[in-house]
């Protein structure tokens, strides 16, 4: 793979994303879908908006021009929200050759299909085909832009474009682990939004790390469950993709998805906190999808469940909590 990179969506992972690959001299292209936000970002000199802070190298071409953003770069970064997802796709494949691989580096379950992204390319795609690739882990967007030491995942079904994805973002500071995995790797990303609102609800209410380690603990029985059942390998459930990600989003205070529940745990409405955020929390809307992908197939996920009830069916947070420590007893690891 030659030096050229495209990034599409310039939000903070994307913009963190430019920046790592920027550093290792790569000519990155990086897309905004809004002109006034790609106005900003080059009068300033870097994304105040989304990652304020951190000055963009001069190898990072921002641009509202998708066709601009793509040509001659022989891998494609998508960053761009769940629910947006398809619909940026479909813009971009037209510009995309048979060679071109995506990396999908967003986490979410699409609301309609209850797809994953990698689904959604392929849906796309149709009989053009598409090589795609995804990468997942506990990486926030503001430690990997100011190079603290991060360890991902990269996952695909051909093991050569994992190891060339592998190789391309690889730093001395950004390790870089292959997979296989499709289906675990990309699971785990949005499943554990979910649990970590339902953490955030519980440091909200002030429930202690007692409660935190509980919530964490099972909430990857059930993500392990469900992904399982989607045809994810377990082990992959215990890696940077699942456990990983859960830790740092479940305990971290650069979490978006905490974030929402340690406010709905003190008692603000989730209308508010919504208007009041800025960025994507993408738990709030993979709560609704990964619902209905576990109705679906036949999964329980009590955490889930309870969540989804605050979320969307108004349930007291106390109430929620009662809710799950009144369950029946149970063996631990019965059904996981």
């Amino acid at each position: 793979m030659h030096g050229r990179v495209a990034v599409i969506g310039a939000g903070s992972w994307g913009t963190a994303l430019s920046l790592l690959l920027a550093g290792k001299g790569l000519d990155v292209r990086l897309w905004a879908h809004r002109r006034e936000h790609v106005d900003n970002i080059r009068s300033q000199g870097e994304n105040r908006a989304y990652l304020p802070g951190f000055p963009l190298a001069a190898n990072i071409l921002v641009t509202a021009d998708i066709a601009e953003a793509v040509v001659d770069c022989p891998v494609v970064v998508m960053v761009v929200p769940s629910h947006g997802y398809r619909h940026v796709f479909r813009r971009l494949l037209p510009h995309l050759t048979p060679e071109t691989v995506v990396v999908s580096a967003a986490k979410g379950i699409e609301n309609e299909s209850l797809m994953t992204m990698t689904m959604i390319m392929a849906d796309e795609a149709g009989t053009q085909g598409c090589r795609t690739a995804v990468l997942s882990g506990p990486s926030f967007a503001k430690e990997v832009a100011g190079g603290k030491p991060t360890a991902v995942t990269v996952a695909a079904t051909d093991v050569e474009i994992a190891a060339k994805v592998q190789q391309l973002f690889f730093t001395p500071m950004f390790r870089v682990y292959s997979s296989t995995d499709v289906v675990g790797v990309e699971m785990g990303g949005p499943l554990k939004n979910v649990i970590a609102i339902a953490a955030g609800i519980s440091d909200g209410l002030d429930f202690g790390t007692n409660a935190r380690a509980a919530l964490i603990t099972r909430g990857l029985a059930e993500l392990t469950r469900l992904a399982v059942r989607m045809g994810a390998r377990p082990l992959t459930m215990a890696g940077l993709a699942g456990l990983g990600d859960l830790v740092l989003t479940c305990t971290g205070d650069l979490s978006r998805n905490r974030s929402v529940g340690l406010k709905l745990g003190q008692g603000q409405t989730l209308a508010l906190i919504m208007d009041e955020m800025r960025m994507v929390a993408e738990g709030v809307k993979t709560t609704r999808s990964a619902r209905q992908l576990a109705l679906r197939m036949g999964v329980e996920m009590p955490i889930l469940e309870e969540v989804y009830q605050v979320l969307y069916e108004e349930k007291r947070c106390d109430e929620a909590v009662r809710s799950l420590m009144g369950r029946d007893q149970k063996q631990e690891l019965e059904g996981v």
